[in-house]
């Protein structure tokens, strides 16, 4: 018996040809935030083969009070959630194969994200993102489980396309705008990341090794600072649901286009433009020294000018913090990057 796992090989429900199946399986984890970065830490320890990790952003000291897999030395180098994230994955288990993806989860690279794999993970803090996947799973026939937590509140629901319901049969529509707390007005509390992920990460080692039967088929809810717990039973799909039943899929036929996105709780505003070039870090680094000052690393640049801090990815992502106003993000864009 393999010791690394050998008290998860004598646990019932997994078992040595368990162990087998999570050692071939290849999961995506979209998000690397809070519950991404427990997610992976869980799934890693537990011996899943492949795990595929997309995140657009970057470590900060702020997120050191909740994400796991990330030091002050990641906050400090300003590193790529996903590169962070992936090096500590090889620290833990380096049998592990990790893809690391630094970028902007959207219509025009979900499916190619989702391909080849047996389960998909949600780490996001947003609907738009979220529905965005349940598109892409249920048009792919890929299991995914929906997570969010915030203040001291979590939610989770797993989703198997065509035989459970997926998020647009619960959550016809988002919700509509300042309706409900997020972490800039809630806060969080590291305890619900954990109670929301070990049950996320306990349904995906169920679906992984085909044990259908223990899944929980319900829209779990939690508080763990007013002590309840809810559960609430799922039936069948929507017979009019516009993607399980309708095959409408209206995320994933979005029209490409600049997408500009404030980010909960950053003061700060990303900017995706519709075409995805490749940046020369080096080149735009020499352009803005007089700018203002320019720090660079394989991944990103960053420069301060005034109030305001430009962040620039590979991808020619932006993240521009000093401004919740996407007026102003998107003038500084196109003065100091370029449209």
């Amino acid at each position: 018996m393999d010791e690394r796992y050998s008290r998860q090989v004598l646990f019932e429900g997994i078992g040595a040809a368990g162990q087998g199946r999570l050692s071939e399986a290849r999961v995506l984890i979209v998000g690397c935030g809070a519950l991404g970065s427990a997610h992976a830490e869980t799934l890693a320890r537990a011996g899943v083969g492949r795990l595929r990790i997309a995140d657009r952003d970057f470590v900060e000291e702020s997120n050191l009070q909740r994400q796991t897999m990330f030091s002050e030395r990641d906050a400090r180098d300003r590193t790529p959630k996903a590169i962070a994230c992936a090096r500590r994955i090889a620290e833990i288990n380096s049998r592990v194969e990790t893809e690391a993806e630094v970028t902007d989860v959207d219509n025009s690279n979900i499916e190619r994200l989702i391909a080849g794999c047996d389960l998909v993970l949600d780490g996001t803090d947003n609907f738009a993102t979220r529905y965005l996947l349940n598109d892409a799973c249920v048009k792919g026939n890929v299991n995914w489980i929906y997570g969010a937590a915030v203040g001291s509140y979590g939610v989770t629901m797993t989703v198997r396309p065509r035989v459970s319901p997926c998020l647009r049969c619960v959550f016809e529509e988002a919700p509509p705008a300042a309706s409900a707390p997020t972490c800039d007005t809630a806060g969080v509390i590291m305890p619900i990341i954990s109670v929301v992920s070990a049950v996320q990460t306990s349904e995906a080692l169920k679906l992984l090794v085909g044990d259908n039967d223990s899944l929980h088929n319900s829209l779990m809810q939690f508080d763990v600072w007013r002590n309840e717990w809810r559960r609430i039973k799922l039936g069948a799909p929507a017979p009019m649901c516009p993607t399980c039943a309708q095959n409408l899929y209206e995320t994933l036929k979005a029209e490409a286009g600049d997408h500009t996105a404030v980010l909960c709780g950053r003061n700060a505003v990303q900017i995706s433009p519709r075409l995805r070039t490749p940046v020369d870090l080096q080149k735009l680094a020499a352009r803005l020294e007089a700018s203002g000052n320019v720090q660079i690393n394989p991944y990103l640049l960053r420069v301060r000018v005034g109030e305001y801090e430009l962040t620039v990815f590979q991808d020619a992502r932006a993240i521009i913090r000093g401004t919740d106003d996407a007026s102003i993000a998107r003038s500084l864009y196109a003065r100091y990057v370029g449209m």
